[in-house]
């Protein structure tokens, strides 16, 4: 078998010489499906180079561990890259490659941008998806590139989820290779995602997802792409959902390196596809599917108004069983509003129009909270609500936040909610789909299984720490479930908001005890969950505006911007009586044993506040040997002055990002008139992260990151290559940043290993 093939000359039969991606490519191409054009090294190649090298048997030795350890895989998988990288490739396997590549660039007039993309043997398979388990490589030029990817491709194979999956899968890894695809890289305006029929249900609905800029934005997950439904049965648009799109990842013209920018303002908003592009990528994923035989997972760009076709595999997500899922269940029903599926689940009730504080009492247990967007104010009524309906929103936003953490459905952005739906209305919310349907269905049970999987959490070993956020206790079980390394935020005022009278209304009542075990309460909750992990609870960070609605808020002042106002250590060093009941929550907890429980400190601007606070501590009873006491570096003060806050004796740090970027920037990201200047990624906002943590590891010190910026891919990867202890997430979003923070590290290691 020839080192190397042009994808042409493969086809869907060929899985054993090319993979599954390959065998696809070659097997589209055939059938003129709008593929770019390319050549594969063959599986067979890899095996001859593991033969011949000799390192195949201690690569089959190495991955015989339990997979179920974290440690043990981990250092498995490290080995068997280790050795695939370091050895000598036969040089006709090598010479084939660069021959190829050279050929295909003749092909073109010139030297070829390509993608070099991993194809393993079990990939692609009907009954088992390997999608994202083997790396590719974007935007590579030159043949000394191509077969240093080509090499790192055929690493990947063993990588540490690759091997997870393949156990779990029953496949066994001395019968699986890997063949690597070199196409023509398409350098695409838009791109996307599409299925060709529904992946819970299988229901003839075209799905697609779509982004600006290159299609690793939309399966990376790192930025909420359009989202568009096309009934194949009458070939109509049935859905469109215009995602506000933040970042775009696209090829650097100066330094040819794929990068992530910001989406310029005019296209943030703006409907990616048109109805024409639509219908034409609708019509090629269906004829796929009927080529196949079987619904498609497909791979699409645009460059110069052509549309391509990356890729396309089974659908392995839809039930196989006889109750049709959650869209039979729903056929009776009438979809009377479409937005962004936040929070997955499908919830039946009573619709409750809420316009302000004032309606928040007639939400009633089970009813469907209907509001413009979610303050968090409202949170006592959201506990009670069976589901959430919003004007306005994604899937960051504070209604899908707490909907994810408290377990029930939610769909936001529907842009005109409480004006289609009326008060008592019947509606179900299906939270998965991100539709509203008039009246109660039938099954909705049945509907809540399927849009409900069970699914398994996978945790690779990362040197830097992935902690989890919290807003609220009732989340604690389902943020522990994340196997986070602790929680890098447990907000308290989330749990103050909760009680629905002001901390004001407890300390003037007499009431200080009844508080006090409220606030003991909630916070011994995510400690348990997590103990011995360390939990770091910031104590009050409310701005005035959201106390003023509540029992006891009369007197708050009115502020002209709260967000620079009385709040944060500010307002608990002028409420003393208040923050030594917070110290005291601290004392007690401490002196039931949960010693993990640490004190974070925010909006500190100046070491003086940092050790009015300590003083404070002190006089409370509080061991400050004992307890770890940190802050949020949330402002330049804080940042430009660390070394005042380490000779200090502080214990930690962490980043809030959001207020960190609008108090560098001056700029208001609520603002829709300079919401486009905001971007945590300004080098003046990563100059003061980097300050401060290089200060910090010199010193010991530990730091984290809680804002969320620490979710984005992008941001993850800087943070870990400056060194940060840990990065700190929302529930959602914990998987996602331990994988960006595992490849990230691990490509530093083979950076510094191909150095030396």
């Amino acid at each position: 078998m020839a080192a190397v093939v042009w994808l042409e000359e493969v086809g869907k039969e060929d899985v054993a010489v090319v993979g599954g991606k390959g065998a696809s490519l070659g097997e589209m191409i055939n059938v003129g499906a709008p593929v770019p054009g390319g050549f594969a090294v063959t599986a067979q190649a890899y095996r001859e180079f593991i033969t011949r090298s000799g390192i195949a048997e201690d690569i089959f030795e190495a991955l015989k561990v339990d997979v179920h350890d974290p440690e043990a895989l981990s250092g498995a998988a490290e080995r068997a890259k280790r050795l695939v990288l370091e050895a000598k490739v036969p040089k006709e396997i090598e010479k084939a490659i660069r021959d190829r590549y050279l050929e295909m660039s003749k092909r073109e007039g010139k030297e070829v941008l390509v993608a070099v993309r991993s194809s393993a043997t079990a990939e692609d398979l009907p009954d088992a998806s390997f999608a994202g388990q083997q790396e590719t490589f974007l935007n590579i030029l030159g043949e000394d590139q191509v077969f240093e990817a080509v090499r790192k491709c055929w690493a990947s194979l063993y990588g540490a989820r690759a091997i997870f999956y393949r156990v779990e899968q029953g496949f066994e890894h001395e019968k699986v290779n890997i063949s690597v695809t070199v196409q023509k890289m398409i350098n695409s305006e838009k791109s996307g995602v599409m299925f060709s029929s529904h992946p819970s249900t299988g229901e003839p609905h075209v799905i697609i997802e779509a982004a600006w800029g290159l299609g690793e934005a939309v399966v990376s997950g790192s930025v909420s792409p359009d989202n568009y439904v096309v009934d194949r049965a009458d070939k109509k648009i049935v859905s469109r959902f215009v995602a506000k799109k933040e970042i775009m990842i696209v090829r650097d013209k100066k330094t040819g390196k794929t990068v992530t920018k910001k989406v310029p303002a005019d296209k943030r908003e703006k409907v990616v596809l048109s109805d024409e592009e639509i219908l034409q990528l609708a019509a090629q994923g269906e004829a796929l599917e009927e080529h196949y035989g079987i619904p498609q997972d497909i791979e699409w760009a645009f460059e110069g108004g052509k549309m391509y076709i990356l890729q396309s595999r089974p659908i392995t997500t839809i039930s196989k069983g006889d109750g049709g899922g959650a869209e039979k269940a729903m056929g009776s029903g009438k979809v009377i509003l479409t937005g962004l599926g936040a929070s997955p689940g499908v919830a039946t009730g009573e619709v409750k129009i809420v316009s302000g504080s004032g309606d928040l009492g007639k939400i009633k247990e089970g009813d469907i909270l209907v509001t413009v967007m979610t303050e968090p104010d409202m949170v006592p009524a959201m506990k009670r609500a069976g589901a959430i309906v919003t004007d306005e929103g994604g899937m960051t936003c504070h209604a899908a936040i707490v909907s994810r953490e408290l377990g029930f459905p939610a769909v936001v952005g529907t842009k005109e909610g409480t004006k289609i739906l009326t008060e008592g209305m019947i509606i179900t919310v299906d939270g998965g789909k991100g539709k509203v349907y008039e009246g109660r269905l039938k099954t909705p049970k049945a509907a809540e299984a399927a849009a409900s999987p069970v699914s398994f959490v996978y945790k690779p070993i990362t040197a830097t720490e992935i902690k989890v956020n919290v807003s609220m206790a009732e989340a604690a079980e389902q943020a522990a479930a994340t196997l986070a390394d602790g929680v890098g935020l447990l907000r308290i005022e989330h749990m103050i908001l909760g009680l629905g009278k002001t901390p004001r209304y407890y300390i003037n009542a007499g009431k200080e005890d009844e508080y006090l075990d409220e606030l003991v309460g909630g916070v011994r909750t995510v400690a348990e969950a997590f103990y011995p992990k360390p939990v770091w609870v910031r104590t009050l960070d409310a701005p005035t505006d959201e106390f003023r609605g509540m029992e006891g808020g009369e007197n708050e002042p009115h502020e002209h911007n709260p967000m620079l106002g009385w709040r944060g250590i500010r307002r608990d060093l002028t409420e003393t009586d208040h923050f030594r009941l917070e110290m005291r929550a601290f004392k007690k907890l401490h002196e039931m044993g949960l010693s993990n429980v640490g004190i974070m400190l925010p909006l500190v601007q100046h070491v003086s506040e940092f050790q009015r606070a300590k003083a404070l501590m002190v006089e409370e009873g509080l061991d400050l040997e004992k307890i770890d006491v940190g802050i949020m570096v949330e402002t330049p003060g804080a940042a430009l002055t660390i070394d005042d806050f380490i000779e200090d004796g502080i214990d930690f740090v962490s980043f809030g990002t959001n207020d960190l970027t609008q108090y560098t920037l001056a700029v208001d990201r609520n603002n829709q008139n300079v919401a486009y200047l905001y971007t945590e990624l300004h080098p003046a906002v990563l100059t003061l992260i980097e300050y401060v943590v290089e200060r910090c590891n010199r010193a010991g010190v530990t730091t984290s990151i809680c804002g969320q910026a620490g979710s984005y891919p992008e941001m993850a990867k800087r943070l870990v290559e400056i060194g940060i202890t840990s990065i700190s997430a929302n529930i959602d979003a914990v998987a996602t940043v331990r994988e960006t923070v595992a490849r990230a590290e691990q490509i530093i290691m083979l950076r510094a290993a191909r150095e030396e």
